[in-house]
């Protein structure tokens, strides 16, 4: 495991200075942020974690994944009632199949709107451009049925086996093969200001750029602000992306990439780690 304090490393010879992100930033982070230092690197025994729902870890993703752009729309009839949060019904468990059949990640397909379903809602308001409010309301059943397709971005040596972030959407897609597994709702680097100690202070960024994955954590890791949930790192062991117990609507972490709880649980398991490509993209939300 390479140590976090190697800046050199981390800033890929000024390449994170090319996104605003200082090798002093980065140092700030790793002493404080969005890292697993070599002495936290093991998951922490005493750290409780948030509800995992039963049959999140047996339902992942298809292995026979289907190109978005090939999903019929024929069949799909949606809702007649808006439908949120805390509702149950045979209309809700239909708009979950038809989410996870565009390979959003909904949860189990039980009727029930939960934060999984919300968390996907999200994630296909965010990439249908239509407002984000986690509600199945009028445009958003109108994009059900006609639903739009995520578009990936052009940058050199992009790869068929690819995971791409876009920090304007807050949105993680999973390629394999050229072809779309997953499309995950993320909470990245927040742009607050956060007090580090003696450290001083640092920015709360996520950097854009092209990497690759470099280790994977089990269970709960300590860092100095926090922990994380089964983290992928993919900047040395300063940038992870990983379950958190808040991933809110917008950007609100240190810096790495927050994904929901129970997608943290298999997620780990769909990317080769390490060395699967990482594509972070896009103006952060609260840069605009």
């Amino acid at each position: 495991m390479k140590d976090v304090t190697d800046m050199g490393a981390l800033t890929h010879g000024g390449r994170l200075a090319k996104f605003g992100v200082t090798a002093a930033a980065v140092a700030a982070i790793a002493l404080c942020g969005c890292t697993a230092g070599t002495a936290l690197a093991a998951p922490s025994a005493s750290a409780k974690p948030a509800a995992v729902t039963a049959s999140a870890a047996k339902a992942a993703p298809s292995a026979t994944a289907t190109d978005v752009a090939k999903v019929t729309t024929a069949t799909y009839v949606a809702p007649k009632r808006t439908l949120a949060v805390g509702m149950t019904g045979a209309d809700v468990k239909s708009v979950q199949r038809r989410l996870a059949a565009l390979k959003y990640w909904p949860g189990p397909i039980d009727g029930q709107f939960g934060t999984d379903t919300q968390a996907a809602v999200w994630a296909f308001q965010e990439i249908n451009g239509i407002k984000v409010t986690g509600v199945i309301d009028a445009a958003t059943k109108y994009r059900l049925a006609h639903p739009k397709t995520y578009k990936s971005p052009s940058y050199k040596g992009k790869r068929a086996n690819r995971i791409e972030v876009s920090q304007a959407l807050e949105v993680l897609v999973l390629y394999k093969n050229n072809k779309i597994w997953l499309i995950s709702h993320v909470s990245s680097g927040g742009g607050y200001y956060y007090n580090c100690g003696s450290n001083g202070c640092a920015q709360a960024v996520t950097p854009n750029g092209t990497y690759n994955t470099t280790v994977y954590m089990s269970g709960w890791v300590k860092v100095p602000l926090g922990a994380m949930y089964n983290p992928v790192f993919f900047i040395s062991t300063v940038f992870a992306i990983h379950g958190d117990d808040y991933v809110p609507q917008g950007p609100a972490s240190h810096g790495c990439v927050r994904i929901p709880m129970d997608v943290a649980n298999f997620f780990h398991k769909m990317v080769k780690t390490p060395g699967t490509q990482v594509h972070v993209y896009g103006k952060a939300q609260w840069q605009k």
